[in-house]
């Protein structure tokens, strides 16, 4: 069970990527602007350091006690991001890109949430190393993923402000 949630993990975020490029296009055809490109390395960076060490750290160790209940929230995150993709559709990506006077999305979770998948990232950051009983991976990439967020929601924050420029 411990492979087919790295290999899924691993897959889907891929797939993220690879649909990310896809609307990246799609919005820039249509003049959007990409903000954020200095932090976000260092973002894909962390994403990819956590892999390591969530691999590094839980190979060895026994799934968690409370296996079933952190397995039930992860796919109850996973629907979420879903629920997330689909509500932004064409304006989903994994960069901070905005289409200069498009409306802002107030579907889906939008309704109730500024930056949902946000919440769903940082979730995981916490229930799938525990899962797998990899406390520091858990601790550590929680810190480094709430530093890079605080800077990554200011600009975005800015960048959406374009939305209400005239």
């Amino acid at each position: 069970m411990k492979w087919s949630i790295f290999f899924f993990l691993i897959v889907q975020r891929f797939v993220e990527l690879y649909w990310a490029k896809r609307n990246e296009r799609w919005m820039k055809e249509r003049g959007a602007k990409e903000f954020g490109q200095h932090h976000y390395k260092y973002i894909v960076c962390m994403h990819c350091l956590f892999f390591v060490s969530l691999l590094l750290e839980g190979i060895r160790k026994r799934p968690s006690p409370l296996w079933s209940v952190l397995f039930n929230i992860f796919v109850v995150l996973q629907l979420f991001r879903l629920w997330i993709i689909a509500s932004l559709g064409r304006y989903w990506n994994t960069k901070i890109i905005v289409l200069p006077k498009a409306e802002r999305v107030q579907r889906g979770p939008y309704r109730w949430f500024r930056h949902p998948n946000y919440l769903v990232v940082v979730l995981e950051f916490l229930v799938i190393p525990l899962m797998f009983q990899a406390y520091w991976t858990a601790v550590i990439f929680t810190i480094c993923n709430a530093y890079l967020l605080s800077i990554r929601i200011r600009v975005e924050e800015q960048a959406l402000r374009l939305l209400k420029s005239p």
